[in-house]
């Protein structure tokens, strides 16, 4: 999981990404294409 500052950019590399909040973090998460998970800060 990679962890980076803005997830903007990371929501456009697969059609499928999601960015979901959880527990007060931001997450990107990729039922499809596990690589692309990550998460904010």
């Amino acid at each position: 999981m990679k962890v980076r500052n803005s997830l903007r950019s990371l929501k456009g590399r697969h059609r499928d990404c999601q960015v979901v909040r959880r527990k007060g973090r931001v997450y990107v998460i990729n039922k499809t294409q596990k690589r692309f998970k990550a998460r904010q800060g």
